[in-house]
Protein backbone atom coordinates (compact mmCIF):
# COMPACT_ATOMS: atom_id res chain seq x y z
CA UNK A 1 0.00 0.00 0.00
CA UNK A 2 3.02 2.31 0.15
CA UNK A 3 2.49 3.20 -3.50
CA UNK A 4 -1.08 4.35 -2.77
CA UNK A 5 0.19 6.88 -0.24
CA UNK A 6 2.81 8.20 -2.63
CA UNK A 7 5.79 7.19 -0.52
CA UNK A 8 9.00 6.73 -2.42
CA UNK A 9 11.25 3.83 -1.58
CA UNK A 10 14.81 4.99 -1.21
CA UNK A 11 17.04 3.58 -3.91
CA UNK A 12 20.54 2.76 -2.75
CA UNK A 13 21.87 3.83 -6.14
CA UNK A 14 21.08 7.51 -6.55
CA UNK A 15 22.14 7.47 -10.21
CA UNK A 16 19.61 4.81 -11.11
CA UNK A 17 17.01 6.48 -8.90
CA UNK A 18 17.38 9.83 -10.68
CA UNK A 19 17.16 8.26 -14.13
CA UNK A 20 14.24 6.14 -12.99
CA UNK A 21 12.28 9.04 -11.55
CA UNK A 22 12.77 11.13 -14.68
CA UNK A 23 11.77 8.27 -16.99
CA UNK A 24 8.70 7.47 -14.87
CA UNK A 25 7.68 11.14 -14.84
CA UNK A 26 7.91 11.25 -18.64
CA UNK A 27 5.85 8.06 -18.94
CA UNK A 28 3.13 9.33 -16.59
CA UNK A 29 2.89 12.63 -18.46
CA UNK A 30 2.73 10.77 -21.78
CA UNK A 31 -0.24 8.72 -20.59
CA UNK A 32 -1.80 11.94 -19.29
CA UNK A 33 -1.54 13.41 -22.80
CA UNK A 34 -3.19 10.28 -24.15
CA UNK A 35 -6.03 10.67 -21.63
CA UNK A 36 -6.62 14.28 -22.68
CA UNK A 37 -6.68 13.36 -26.36
CA UNK A 38 -9.20 10.62 -25.61
CA UNK A 39 -11.41 13.09 -23.72
CA UNK A 40 -11.29 15.62 -26.57
CA UNK A 41 -12.05 12.93 -29.15
CA UNK A 42 -14.94 11.61 -27.04
CA UNK A 43 -16.37 15.12 -26.66
CA UNK A 44 -16.21 15.72 -30.40
CA UNK A 45 -17.85 12.38 -31.16
CA UNK A 46 -20.68 13.10 -28.70
CA UNK A 47 -21.11 16.54 -30.23
CA UNK A 48 -21.42 15.08 -33.72
CA UNK A 49 -23.85 12.34 -32.58
CA UNK A 50 -26.15 14.73 -30.74
CA UNK A 51 -26.09 17.19 -33.66
CA UNK A 52 -27.08 14.43 -36.09
CA UNK A 53 -29.84 13.25 -33.78
CA UNK A 54 -31.11 16.83 -33.40
CA UNK A 55 -31.44 17.36 -37.15
CA UNK A 56 -32.57 13.87 -38.22
CA UNK A 57 -34.79 12.87 -35.28
CA UNK A 58 -36.52 16.14 -34.55
CA UNK A 59 -39.73 14.63 -33.23
CA UNK A 60 -37.93 12.28 -30.82
CA UNK A 61 -35.77 15.14 -29.54
CA UNK A 62 -38.82 17.32 -28.98
CA UNK A 63 -40.60 14.51 -27.13
CA UNK A 64 -37.67 13.67 -24.84
CA UNK A 65 -36.48 17.20 -24.14
CA UNK A 66 -39.93 18.79 -24.41
CA UNK A 67 -38.69 20.98 -27.25
CA UNK A 68 -36.07 22.67 -25.05
CA UNK A 69 -32.89 21.15 -26.54
CA UNK A 70 -30.93 23.15 -29.10
CA UNK A 71 -27.32 22.62 -30.32
CA UNK A 72 -26.18 25.79 -28.57
CA UNK A 73 -26.77 24.10 -25.20
CA UNK A 74 -24.41 21.34 -26.27
CA UNK A 75 -21.80 23.65 -27.72
CA UNK A 76 -21.86 25.90 -24.65
CA UNK A 77 -20.60 22.94 -22.60
CA UNK A 78 -18.36 21.04 -25.02
CA UNK A 79 -16.70 24.15 -26.48
CA UNK A 80 -15.22 25.45 -23.19
CA UNK A 81 -14.43 21.88 -22.15
CA UNK A 82 -12.34 21.24 -25.28
CA UNK A 83 -10.56 24.57 -24.91
CA UNK A 84 -9.74 23.76 -21.29
CA UNK A 85 -8.41 20.32 -22.16
CA UNK A 86 -6.35 21.76 -24.99
CA UNK A 87 -4.83 24.28 -22.59
CA UNK A 88 -3.96 21.49 -20.13
CA UNK A 89 -2.43 19.50 -22.99
CA UNK A 90 -0.20 22.44 -23.92
CA UNK A 91 0.80 22.98 -20.29
CA UNK A 92 1.88 19.35 -19.92
CA UNK A 93 3.89 19.51 -23.16
CA UNK A 94 5.70 22.60 -21.91
CA UNK A 95 6.58 20.92 -18.64
CA UNK A 96 7.85 17.84 -20.49
CA UNK A 97 10.15 19.94 -22.68
CA UNK A 98 11.62 21.52 -19.55
CA UNK A 99 12.01 18.13 -17.89
CA UNK A 100 9.71 19.14 -15.05
CA UNK A 101 6.69 17.39 -13.58
CA UNK A 102 3.24 18.94 -13.43
CA UNK A 103 2.50 20.17 -9.87
CA UNK A 104 0.22 17.80 -7.99
CA UNK A 105 -2.25 20.52 -6.97
CA UNK A 106 -2.81 21.37 -10.63
CA UNK A 107 -3.70 17.76 -11.34
CA UNK A 108 -6.37 17.83 -8.63
CA UNK A 109 -7.73 21.17 -9.81
CA UNK A 110 -7.88 19.82 -13.36
CA UNK A 111 -9.68 16.68 -12.17
CA UNK A 112 -12.22 18.81 -10.26
CA UNK A 113 -12.94 21.05 -13.27
CA UNK A 114 -13.20 18.12 -15.70
CA UNK A 115 -15.49 16.06 -13.51
CA UNK A 116 -17.76 19.08 -12.99
CA UNK A 117 -18.54 19.26 -16.71
CA UNK A 118 -21.08 16.40 -16.60
CA UNK A 119 -22.73 18.16 -13.66
CA UNK A 120 -23.30 21.26 -15.82
CA UNK A 121 -24.74 19.03 -18.56
CA UNK A 122 -26.97 17.33 -15.99
CA UNK A 123 -28.28 20.71 -14.79
CA UNK A 124 -29.24 21.64 -18.37
CA UNK A 125 -30.97 18.29 -18.80
CA UNK A 126 -32.94 18.77 -15.59
CA UNK A 127 -34.14 22.18 -16.80
CA UNK A 128 -35.29 20.60 -20.07
CA UNK A 129 -36.56 17.19 -18.96
CA UNK A 130 -37.32 17.39 -15.27
CA UNK A 131 -35.25 16.00 -12.44
CA UNK A 132 -36.55 12.42 -12.34
CA UNK A 133 -36.17 11.86 -16.09
CA UNK A 134 -32.83 13.65 -16.35
CA UNK A 135 -31.29 11.79 -13.43
CA UNK A 136 -32.30 8.50 -15.02
CA UNK A 137 -31.13 9.54 -18.52
CA UNK A 138 -27.68 9.68 -20.11
CA UNK A 139 -26.06 12.65 -18.36
CA UNK A 140 -25.08 10.83 -15.12
CA UNK A 141 -23.42 8.13 -17.23
CA UNK A 142 -20.94 10.67 -18.59
CA UNK A 143 -19.17 10.58 -15.22
CA UNK A 144 -17.99 7.07 -16.06
CA UNK A 145 -16.08 8.37 -19.11
CA UNK A 146 -13.93 10.51 -16.82
CA UNK A 147 -13.55 7.73 -14.26
CA UNK A 148 -12.46 5.15 -16.84
CA UNK A 149 -9.96 7.48 -18.49
CA UNK A 150 -8.62 8.53 -15.09
CA UNK A 151 -6.73 5.20 -15.03
CA UNK A 152 -4.32 6.82 -17.50
CA UNK A 153 -3.26 9.22 -14.75
CA UNK A 154 -1.55 6.20 -13.13
CA UNK A 155 -2.43 7.64 -9.72
CA UNK A 156 -4.68 5.83 -7.26
CA UNK A 157 -5.71 8.96 -5.36
CA UNK A 158 -6.45 11.05 -8.45
CA UNK A 159 -8.80 8.37 -9.77
CA UNK A 160 -10.42 8.02 -6.36
CA UNK A 161 -10.75 11.80 -6.19
CA UNK A 162 -12.43 11.78 -9.61
CA UNK A 163 -14.90 9.14 -8.43
CA UNK A 164 -15.54 11.04 -5.19
CA UNK A 165 -16.23 14.31 -7.02
CA UNK A 166 -18.58 12.57 -9.45
CA UNK A 167 -20.42 10.73 -6.67
CA UNK A 168 -20.76 13.85 -4.51
CA UNK A 169 -21.97 16.09 -7.32
CA UNK A 170 -24.45 13.49 -8.58
CA UNK A 171 -25.89 13.04 -5.08
CA UNK A 172 -26.06 16.81 -4.49
CA UNK A 173 -27.82 17.38 -7.80
CA UNK A 174 -30.40 14.73 -6.91
CA UNK A 175 -31.04 16.33 -3.50
CA UNK A 176 -30.98 19.93 -4.74
CA UNK A 177 -33.47 19.32 -7.55
CA UNK A 178 -36.01 17.80 -5.21
CA UNK A 179 -39.23 16.89 -7.08
CA UNK A 180 -42.67 16.38 -5.65
CA UNK A 181 -42.80 13.87 -2.80
CA UNK A 182 -44.89 11.35 -4.70
CA UNK A 183 -42.39 11.19 -7.54
CA UNK A 184 -39.22 11.30 -5.49
CA UNK A 185 -37.20 8.10 -5.15
CA UNK A 186 -35.83 7.43 -1.70
CA UNK A 187 -32.66 9.21 -0.65
CA UNK A 188 -31.08 5.78 -0.35
CA UNK A 189 -31.76 5.32 -4.07
CA UNK A 190 -29.57 8.30 -4.93
CA UNK A 191 -27.00 7.39 -2.27
CA UNK A 192 -26.67 3.88 -3.70
CA UNK A 193 -26.15 5.26 -7.22
CA UNK A 194 -23.52 7.68 -5.97
CA UNK A 195 -21.82 4.94 -4.00
CA UNK A 196 -21.44 2.85 -7.16
CA UNK A 197 -19.84 5.83 -8.89
CA UNK A 198 -17.40 6.21 -5.99
CA UNK A 199 -16.55 2.51 -6.04
CA UNK A 200 -15.84 2.75 -9.77
CA UNK A 201 -13.42 5.59 -9.04
CA UNK A 202 -11.61 3.46 -6.44
CA UNK A 203 -11.43 0.52 -8.84
CA UNK A 204 -10.11 2.76 -11.61
CA UNK A 205 -7.48 4.00 -9.17
CA UNK A 206 -6.47 0.44 -8.33
CA UNK A 207 -6.10 -0.38 -12.03
CA UNK A 208 -4.09 2.80 -12.61
CA UNK A 209 -1.87 1.99 -9.64
CA UNK A 210 -1.20 -1.50 -10.98
CA UNK A 211 -0.31 -0.07 -14.38
CA UNK A 212 2.04 2.36 -12.66
CA UNK A 213 3.75 -0.46 -10.81
CA UNK A 214 4.27 -2.32 -14.07
CA UNK A 215 5.69 0.84 -15.64
CA UNK A 216 7.98 1.28 -12.62
CA UNK A 217 9.24 -2.29 -12.90
CA UNK A 218 10.00 -2.06 -16.61
CA UNK A 219 11.49 1.45 -16.39
CA UNK A 220 13.66 0.56 -13.39
CA UNK A 221 14.99 -2.49 -15.22
CA UNK A 222 15.65 -0.44 -18.37
CA UNK A 223 17.38 2.43 -16.55
CA UNK A 224 19.48 0.02 -14.50
CA UNK A 225 20.48 -1.83 -17.66
CA UNK A 226 21.33 1.44 -19.44
CA UNK A 227 23.39 2.64 -16.50
CA UNK A 228 25.34 -0.63 -16.31
CA UNK A 229 25.98 -0.41 -20.04
CA UNK A 230 27.18 3.18 -19.66
CA UNK A 231 29.49 2.23 -16.80
CA UNK A 232 30.99 -0.90 -18.31
CA UNK A 233 30.67 -0.12 -21.99
CA UNK A 234 28.63 -1.59 -24.81
CA UNK A 235 31.14 -4.44 -25.11
CA UNK A 236 29.83 -6.02 -21.90
CA UNK A 237 27.79 -9.04 -22.87
CA UNK A 238 24.05 -9.18 -22.13
CA UNK A 239 24.72 -12.16 -19.85
CA UNK A 240 27.09 -10.06 -17.71
CA UNK A 241 24.59 -7.20 -17.58
CA UNK A 242 21.88 -9.61 -16.44
CA UNK A 243 24.15 -10.97 -13.69
CA UNK A 244 25.06 -7.47 -12.53
CA UNK A 245 21.37 -6.57 -12.31
CA UNK A 246 20.37 -9.84 -10.63
CA UNK A 247 23.18 -9.81 -8.07
CA UNK A 248 22.95 -6.10 -7.33
CA UNK A 249 26.72 -5.73 -7.69
CA UNK A 250 28.09 -2.63 -6.00
CA UNK A 251 29.94 -0.24 -8.30
CA UNK A 252 31.27 2.20 -5.70
CA UNK A 253 35.01 2.15 -5.09
CA UNK A 254 36.43 -0.80 -3.14
CA UNK A 255 39.47 -3.07 -3.02
CA UNK A 256 39.25 -6.18 -5.20
CA UNK A 257 41.67 -9.03 -5.89
CA UNK A 258 41.50 -9.51 -9.63
CA UNK A 259 43.40 -10.89 -12.58
CA UNK A 260 44.21 -8.08 -15.00
CA UNK A 261 44.79 -8.95 -18.64
CA UNK A 262 46.19 -6.67 -21.32
CA UNK A 263 45.85 -7.73 -24.94
CA UNK A 264 47.50 -6.05 -27.91
CA UNK A 265 47.86 -6.82 -31.60
CA UNK A 266 51.55 -6.54 -32.48
CA UNK A 267 52.56 -4.38 -35.50
CA UNK A 268 48.91 -3.69 -36.26
CA UNK A 269 49.56 -0.04 -37.10
CA UNK A 270 52.17 -0.98 -39.72
CA UNK A 271 49.79 -3.40 -41.39
CA UNK A 272 46.96 -0.85 -41.34
CA UNK A 273 49.00 1.66 -43.37
CA UNK A 274 48.65 -0.39 -46.56
CA UNK A 275 44.93 -1.05 -46.20
CA UNK A 276 41.73 0.98 -46.47
CA UNK A 277 39.95 2.19 -43.34
CA UNK A 278 37.09 -0.20 -44.08
CA UNK A 279 39.52 -3.16 -44.20
CA UNK A 280 41.17 -2.08 -40.96
CA UNK A 281 37.89 -1.73 -39.08
CA UNK A 282 36.54 -4.99 -40.48
CA UNK A 283 39.66 -6.97 -39.51
CA UNK A 284 39.82 -5.48 -36.03
CA UNK A 285 36.10 -5.95 -35.38
CA UNK A 286 36.29 -9.58 -36.48
CA UNK A 287 39.26 -10.28 -34.22
CA UNK A 288 37.72 -8.53 -31.23
CA UNK A 289 34.44 -10.39 -31.69
CA UNK A 290 36.21 -13.73 -31.34
CA UNK A 291 38.35 -12.70 -28.37
CA UNK A 292 35.55 -11.02 -26.44
CA UNK A 293 33.33 -14.06 -26.92
CA UNK A 294 36.04 -16.19 -25.34
CA UNK A 295 36.34 -13.77 -22.44
CA UNK A 296 32.59 -13.94 -21.86
CA UNK A 297 32.68 -17.73 -21.63
CA UNK A 298 35.46 -17.62 -19.02
CA UNK A 299 33.76 -14.99 -16.87
CA UNK A 300 35.89 -12.00 -17.85
CA UNK A 301 34.82 -8.59 -19.08
CA UNK A 302 36.48 -6.06 -21.34
CA UNK A 303 36.89 -2.97 -19.19
CA UNK A 304 37.98 -0.77 -22.08
CA UNK A 305 39.26 -0.97 -25.63
CA UNK A 306 42.66 0.62 -26.22
CA UNK A 307 42.91 1.15 -29.97
CA UNK A 308 44.14 -2.21 -31.28
CA UNK A 309 44.00 -3.83 -27.85
CA UNK A 310 41.98 -3.98 -24.66
CA UNK A 311 42.05 -4.29 -20.90
CA UNK A 312 40.11 -7.24 -19.46
CA UNK A 313 39.23 -8.09 -15.86
CA UNK A 314 38.55 -11.33 -14.02
CA UNK A 315 37.04 -10.85 -10.57
CA UNK A 316 35.51 -7.40 -10.98
CA UNK A 317 32.82 -6.22 -11.00
CA UNK A 318 31.59 -9.81 -10.68
CA UNK A 319 33.20 -11.96 -8.03
CA UNK A 320 35.30 -14.87 -9.32
CA UNK A 321 36.71 -17.56 -6.99
CA UNK A 322 39.67 -18.34 -9.27
CA UNK A 323 40.44 -15.27 -11.41
CA UNK A 324 43.96 -16.37 -12.33
CA UNK A 325 42.82 -19.77 -13.65
CA UNK A 326 40.01 -18.14 -15.64
CA UNK A 327 42.30 -15.51 -17.14
CA UNK A 328 45.00 -17.99 -18.20
CA UNK A 329 42.44 -20.42 -19.65
CA UNK A 330 40.89 -17.57 -21.63
CA UNK A 331 44.30 -16.42 -22.87
CA UNK A 332 45.25 -19.92 -24.06
CA UNK A 333 41.98 -20.25 -25.97
CA UNK A 334 42.42 -16.76 -27.45
CA UNK A 335 45.85 -17.70 -28.82
CA UNK A 336 44.48 -20.88 -30.36
CA UNK A 337 41.51 -19.09 -31.91
CA UNK A 338 43.73 -16.35 -33.34
CA UNK A 339 46.04 -18.96 -34.88
CA UNK A 340 43.11 -20.61 -36.63
CA UNK A 341 41.91 -17.26 -38.00
CA UNK A 342 45.42 -16.41 -39.23
CA UNK A 343 45.47 -19.56 -41.35
CA UNK A 344 42.38 -18.42 -43.22
CA UNK A 345 43.17 -14.71 -43.74
CA UNK A 346 45.56 -12.64 -45.83
CA UNK A 347 46.22 -10.36 -42.84
CA UNK A 348 47.50 -12.47 -39.93
CA UNK A 349 47.68 -10.79 -36.54
CA UNK A 350 50.07 -11.55 -33.72
CA UNK A 351 48.71 -11.23 -30.19
CA UNK A 352 50.58 -10.06 -27.12
CA UNK A 353 49.02 -10.94 -23.74
CA UNK A 354 50.11 -10.00 -20.23
CA UNK A 355 48.38 -11.16 -17.03
CA UNK A 356 49.03 -10.12 -13.43
CA UNK A 357 47.14 -10.96 -10.24
CA UNK A 358 46.72 -8.60 -7.33
CA UNK A 359 44.63 -6.01 -5.54
CA UNK A 360 43.16 -3.01 -7.35
CA UNK A 361 40.88 -0.13 -6.53
CA UNK A 362 37.73 -0.79 -8.55
CA UNK A 363 34.79 1.55 -8.90
CA UNK A 364 33.14 4.44 -10.68
CA UNK A 365 35.70 7.04 -11.68
CA UNK A 366 35.13 10.24 -13.62
CA UNK A 367 33.31 13.54 -13.51
CA UNK A 368 29.83 14.02 -12.03
CA UNK A 369 28.43 14.11 -15.57
CA UNK A 370 30.23 11.03 -16.91
CA UNK A 371 31.53 8.15 -14.83
CA UNK A 372 33.07 4.88 -15.91
CA UNK A 373 33.73 1.69 -14.03
CA UNK A 374 37.46 0.98 -14.09
CA UNK A 375 40.37 -0.33 -12.03
CA UNK A 376 43.51 1.48 -10.93
CA UNK A 377 46.62 0.49 -9.01
CA UNK A 378 50.03 -1.11 -9.37
CA UNK A 379 48.47 -4.41 -10.47
CA UNK A 380 47.07 -2.73 -13.56
CA UNK A 381 50.33 -0.93 -14.31
CA UNK A 382 52.42 -4.09 -14.02
CA UNK A 383 50.03 -6.09 -16.23
CA UNK A 384 50.45 -3.42 -18.91
CA UNK A 385 54.26 -3.59 -18.59
CA UNK A 386 54.12 -7.39 -18.85
CA UNK A 387 52.24 -7.23 -22.13
CA UNK A 388 54.76 -4.72 -23.51
CA UNK A 389 57.63 -7.13 -22.68
CA UNK A 390 56.29 -9.54 -25.34
CA UNK A 391 58.01 -7.35 -27.89
CA UNK A 392 61.39 -7.74 -26.17
CA UNK A 393 61.12 -11.52 -25.78
CA UNK A 394 59.35 -12.15 -29.12
CA UNK A 395 56.66 -13.93 -27.13
CA UNK A 396 52.86 -13.83 -27.07
CA UNK A 397 51.89 -14.66 -23.50
CA UNK A 398 53.62 -13.51 -20.31
CA UNK A 399 52.48 -13.87 -16.71
CA UNK A 400 53.70 -12.58 -13.38
CA UNK A 401 55.03 -14.67 -10.52
CA UNK A 402 51.77 -14.05 -8.64
CA UNK A 403 49.82 -15.70 -11.45
CA UNK A 404 52.22 -18.64 -11.63
CA UNK A 405 51.96 -19.21 -7.87
CA UNK A 406 48.15 -19.06 -8.05
CA UNK A 407 48.06 -21.64 -10.87
CA UNK A 408 50.38 -24.13 -9.16
CA UNK A 409 50.54 -27.45 -10.99
CA UNK A 410 48.25 -26.13 -13.74
CA UNK A 411 51.16 -23.98 -14.86
CA UNK A 412 53.61 -26.79 -15.65
CA UNK A 413 54.49 -25.43 -19.08
CA UNK A 414 55.58 -22.03 -17.74
CA UNK A 415 59.12 -21.02 -18.70
CA UNK A 416 60.99 -18.67 -16.41
CA UNK A 417 62.54 -15.62 -18.04
CA UNK A 418 64.32 -14.73 -14.82
CA UNK A 419 64.39 -11.38 -13.08
CA UNK A 420 63.59 -8.82 -15.74
CA UNK A 421 64.10 -5.08 -15.70
CA UNK A 422 60.62 -3.53 -15.96
CA UNK A 423 60.16 0.10 -16.88
CA UNK A 424 58.90 2.08 -13.89
CA UNK A 425 60.10 -0.43 -11.29
CA UNK A 426 63.28 -0.04 -9.25
CA UNK A 427 64.09 -3.74 -8.92
CA UNK A 428 63.83 -6.56 -11.48
CA UNK A 429 60.60 -8.59 -11.49
CA UNK A 430 60.14 -12.31 -12.11
CA UNK A 431 58.46 -12.99 -15.46
CA UNK A 432 57.17 -16.26 -16.91
CA UNK A 433 56.25 -17.24 -20.45
CA UNK A 434 53.32 -19.47 -21.41
CA UNK A 435 52.17 -20.81 -24.75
Amino acid sequence: MAGFWGKKTKDHDTGVSADFQHALMQEVMTTELLRIKALIATALVLCVIVTIVYFFATEAVARVWHGNLTPRYLYSIIGPFILFEWWVHGSIKRHMKRGRDLPLYRRYIGALIETSMPTVALALHIDSMGSVTALGFVAPMIYFIFIILSTLRLDFWLSTFTGAVAATQLFCMAIFYHPAADADPSIFYHAARSLIVLVCGVLAGAVGHQLRRQFETSIKAATARDRITNLFGQHVSPQVVDRLMAEGTRTDSDIRRVAVMFVDFRSFTAGARTRTPQEVVSRLDGAFAILVDILDRHGGIVNKFLGDGFLALFGAPLEAPDPAHRAVAAAREMLEANARVNEATSWPLRIGIGIHLGEVVAGNIGSPRRKEYTVIGDTVNFASRLEALNKDFNSQFLISEAVRDALGEACGDAVSLGEVEVRGYERPMAVWRLG
